[in-house]
C-alpha cells in the first residue's frame, strides 16, 4: 500500500512594496478626504478658519501622520515578539499624546484665530488619522 500523497504546506509572502504603497496612498485619501471634513464642518459650526484647518496643513500632517504610523507599526511588528499586545496599548498611548500640542494650543492660543472648536476640530482629525491608519497598516500588513 502506498502512502498517501502529502500535500504542499502553504507558502506564505510577504506584502509587497506596491501593495504596501497602494494601501497606504488610499488611507491618505481617505484620512484627507475625511479631514477636509471634520474641517468644513468645525468652519461651519463657528470655528475661525485658521492655518490649522486649511487643506495645506492639515493635509501634509494627515500624510506625515500615516507615514510615521505606518514606520511605528512597522517597527513594533518586526521587533516585538507580541506585537498586537504592544500595539494594543502604544496606538491609544500616541493618540492621546497627540492630543498634548492641540491641548497646548487651546490654553495658549499661540495661532492667531484659535477657537475651542477650531481645537476640537484639530483633535477629531488625530482620531481620523488613526483609525484610518490602523485600518490601513493592518491591509497592508497581511500576506500577499
Amino acid at each position: 500500500m502506498s502512502a498517501p500523497a502529502r500535500t504542499a504546506d502553504p507558502v506564505v509572502t510577504r506584502p509587497t512594496a506596491g501593495r504596501t504603497a497602494l494601501v497606504l496612498a488610499a488611507a491618505a485619501v481617505v484620512a484627507v478626504g475625511l479631514n477636509a471634513l471634520v474641517a468644513t464642518i468645525a468652519v461651519r459650526a463657528g470655528a475661525e478658519p485658521f492655518p490649522p484647518l486649511t487643506l495645506p496643513v492639515y493635509g501634509s500632517f494627515t500624510v506625515l501622520g500615516l507615514l510615521a504610523g505606518w514606520a511605528g507599526w512597522r517597527l513594533v511588528q518586526r521587533r516585538s515578539s507580541r506585537p498586537a499586545a504592544v500595539l494594543r496599548v502604544l496606538v491609544p498611548a500616541v493618540v492621546v499624546a497627540s492630543f498634548v500640542p492641540d491641548v497646548a494650543l487651546l490654553t495658549q492660543r499661540f495661532i492667531p484665530g484659535t477657537t475651542t472648536a477650531g481645537v476640537v476640530a484639530l483633535m477629531t482629525m488625530h482620531l481620523v488619522v488613526a483609525v484610518v491608519g490602523v485600518t490601513a497598516y493592518a491591509v497592508a500588513s497581511r500576506p500577499s
